[in-house]
């Protein structure tokens, strides 16, 4: 495993890379409140059967940076796919193997739907993770509504104060509350939370919670990707979605099947929460080796 940086015109982008050069791309995201270290386990897997993975650390976390003052710190859904997409250019990489989940499967969701020729198959936490924004404020059921608390705090100014002033606490909160079954120790979470340091970290964890909801405006270098994805645009790559049976804060997805179209499986991790490759990494590892030769 080597720690990179590639240079975007937004941001420099610290990666971690495994594999051999030559390799055949795949492309992993983490979540928030999560980062690279999701992948520690299931990145050598996929390494060992021929892949080049890459693993980016996302806008506000770890050593990724933004490289101008200016550039509003957005965590809308259009910034996470126009990242990747950039990510990819600057590499080189013409086409790779694309997943992740939360805001990383997000990224991945974005660029299979708007740049189908980008990626050879999608691995996807959670299935279709594009946000509807135009029904935001529709109603979830109780439960669904409960599990979403910390979005509704980071809605006000104590709820940047709460996250500014105690990142480590409510990222920790919401690894127990997700993944009951992990028994995830100090040193995994502390290696993890020392990302969360990141200066931007808080501006664009807050500023996707309130885009997400249309209480702000995103940032209008991103508008022509946002009116795209209003549209709800189905995937047409192949694609694996993966769910836990025990995701504290999503409560399955099968129904989403429809918003895929061509070679489509769901699996369910038993006894998995919401961080599935470091909670099964080599049930991650195969699906991405499978979604691969489904593609072929």
């Amino acid at each position: 495993m080597q720690q990179k940086t590639v240079a975007t015109n937004i941001l420099d982008i610290a990666y971690r890379e495994y594999g051999a050069p030559d390799g055949w791309p795949c492309i992993m995201g983490h979540g928030f409140p999560y980062d690279v270290n999701a992948y520690a386990e299931t990145a050598p897997i996929m390494a060992q059967a021929g892949a080049r993975v890459l693993v980016p650390w996302l806008r506000g976390y770890g050593p990724t940076r933004f490289r101008s003052a200016a550039t509003l710190r957005s965590g809308e859904q259009a910034a996470l796919g126009a990242d990747l997409l950039a990510f990819m250019d600057a590499l080189g990489i013409a086409r790779a193997v694309v997943g992740g989940y939360d805001w990383g499967g997000r990224a991945a969701c974005v660029v299979s739907v708007l740049h189908p020729e980008r990626v050879i198959g999608l691995l996807s936490g959670n299935s279709y993770n594009i946000q509807n924004i135009a029904r935001s404020m529709e109603p979830a059921s109780p439960p669904e509504e409960a599990a979403l608390w910390y979005q509704y705090l980071f809605h006000n100014e104590r709820g940047r104060r709460a996250l500014e002033r105690n990142r480590r606490g409510f990222a920790r909160q919401l690894w127990s509350m997700w993944s009951p079954r992990w028994a995830f120790d100090d040193a995994t979470f502390e290696t993890s939370a020392m990302s969360f340091e990141n200066p931007d970290f808080v501006d664009v964890v807050i500023h996707s919670y309130r885009h997400r909801y249309a209480l702000v405006a995103g940032d209008p270098a991103y508008a022509a990707i946002e009116a795209k994805l209003a549209a709800q645009p189905p995937v047409r790559v192949p694609t694996i979605a993966i769910d836990g049976d025990s995701d504290g804060v999503n409560s399955g997805t099968a129904h989403h099947a429809g918003k895929f179209v061509g070679f489509f499986e769901r699996r369910v991790f038993t006894g998995a929460g919401h961080n599935l490759p470091q909670e099964r990494p080599a049930e991650w590892a195969q699906a991405v080796l499978d979604v691969r030769k489904a593609a072929s």
